[in-house]
């Protein structure tokens, strides 16, 4: 098991809030009420420093009070639920209402992940070993993942009366998406026209628990 020695009884969140993963934990711890200390260490411009609190390098990584290093930041949620009260949690209890959560959660994952890919595909891989059919069949995703989530918005939160699970990986998913994709893959992809999803995010970005964990 890895450990490392805790010298304060607060949860330690490292990674920097440019990644929408670590960001959507925070945003949750903060819904859930759990007090947590938030280290922005980058893991590519700290990589020494992140590696002496988790050798793996993975944003974002959770010391618990305990000292155990967690990371995956679904992993890292299914363990702070257990330790917020019921009222606050955010998956529902009710099993029908679990699974479009998690549906939707799901969504917004996948999201992340090929907005991830695209970026990481123009910034770290050379102009001239860049797979234009790959780019291609990730960007349909993309599409594919916004226009499932953009189907199933209403006007009011997606689950619950009350923001849950999905309603903060949504809304993280698609501000990450504005904040580094080019304008011509938001065109592209459909993310410029999201009405629905646009407002359930202007709706939760204007939530104390988001505005005062700012991407940037």
């Amino acid at each position: 098991m890895l450990t490392v020695n805790a010298t304060e009884m607060t949860m330690r969140l490292i990674g920097m809030l440019d990644s929408p993963y670590v960001r959507r934990v925070a945003v949750s711890m903060k819904l859930m009420g759990l007090p947590f200390h938030h280290e922005p260490v980058s893991v590519f411009r700290h990589f020494d420093a992140f590696a002496a609190i988790n050798p793996v390098v993975k944003a974002p990584s959770l010391v618990t009070d305990d000292g155990v290093v967690l990371m995956e930041s679904t992993l890292i949620l299914d363990f702070i639920e257990r330790l917020a009260p019921e009222a606050r949690r955010l998956t529902p209890s009710d099993l029908a209402a679990l699974a479009r959560n998690q549906r939707l959660t799901g969504l917004a994952l996948a999201a992340c992940e090929k907005t991830v890919q695209i970026v990481y595909e123009h910034e770290l891989r050379p102009l001239a070993k860049r797979h234009a059919p790959w780019l291609e069949r990730v960007e349909g995703q993309l599409r594919a993942a916004y226009a499932l989530l953009e189907a199933e918005t209403s006007e009011g939160w997606l689950v619950e009366e009350r923001p849950m699970q999905a309603d903060v990986s949504a809304a993280v998913a698609l501000s990450f998406a504005r904040f580094i994709l080019p304008e011509a893959t938001l065109e592209r992809t459909g993310i410029a026209s999201l009405e629905r999803l646009s407002a359930l995010t202007a709706r939760a970005e204007a939530l104390p628990e988001f505005a005062s964990t700012p991407m940037a």
